[in-house]
């Protein structure tokens, strides 16, 4: 029974490490790629939407490492930058979070 607890604690320490170095990884990328993305002249569509939306969530660890980084076009009014917005919004979550809890291989 120990054991079994052990392995438990071993894939779940596992899961968590791997979280946390992807999101520091993902902070990192996003705050260079933040003053790129985000120009205020630009007029956004449902490319750029989509993008800011997958960036949005991965603006966390950036945020924690005291950047103060843009999560929303400055002129993102428009209904096709929206649309755009949440696919990648949850584009980026089933990416991130599969990724992260995807059960482990078992070999034979």
């Amino acid at each position: 029974m120990l054991a079994a607890m052990s392995d438990r604690l071993k894939f779940w320490a596992g899961k968590v490490a791997s979280l946390v170095v992807t999101g520091l990884l993902l902070g990192i990328v996003y705050d260079w790629a933040a003053p790129r993305l985000y120009r205020a002249d630009d007029e956004p569509g449902f490319g750029r939407g989509a993008v800011h939306g997958a960036l949005m969530p991965v603006a966390l660890p950036a945020l924690v490492m005291g950047r103060n980084v843009p999560i929303y076009a400055p002129r993102g009014d428009g209904r096709w930058y929206k649309l755009g917005y949440i696919a990648g919004i949850n584009l980026c979550g089933l990416l991130f979070f599969g990724l992260a809890f995807r059960p482990p291989r078992v070999s034979t």
